[in-house]
């Protein structure tokens, strides 16, 4: 599966549901698994951002749906990165070049 970095900042509306139900934060790993997806780990953050969160997915078609079935909502602004392995990065990077030198 597809590893992917979920950064997420909570409207008025979310703060609001986040501040009198906690645990809806849970709750939102449960609907990931709906999609086929996992949380492998959640961080609360200080900052421009919430929360961020890894996630594995099947693919980026399924995680790009899941953000938009969690951004539509309004309660969460959501940015979706795709995460590589830096094993897999380095092993790449130690192939052959793909560049004209």
């Amino acid at each position: 599966m597809a590893v992917y970095v979920l950064l997420s900042s909570l409207t008025p509306a979310g703060r609001e549901t986040v501040h009198k139900n906690p645990e809806r934060i849970s709750a939102v790993d449960k609907e990931m698994e709906k999609f086929g997806c996992k949380v492998i780990s959640r961080y609360a953050l200080l900052g421009m951002y919430d929360f961020l969160s890894i996630v594995e997915a099947p693919d980026n078609e399924t995680i790009a749906h899941l953000s938009v079935d969690l951004g539509a909502r309004g309660t969460v602004n959501i940015t979706t990165l795709p995460a590589i392995d830096i094993k897999t990065f380095v092993s790449k990077l130690s192939g052959p070049s793909h560049l004209a030198r």
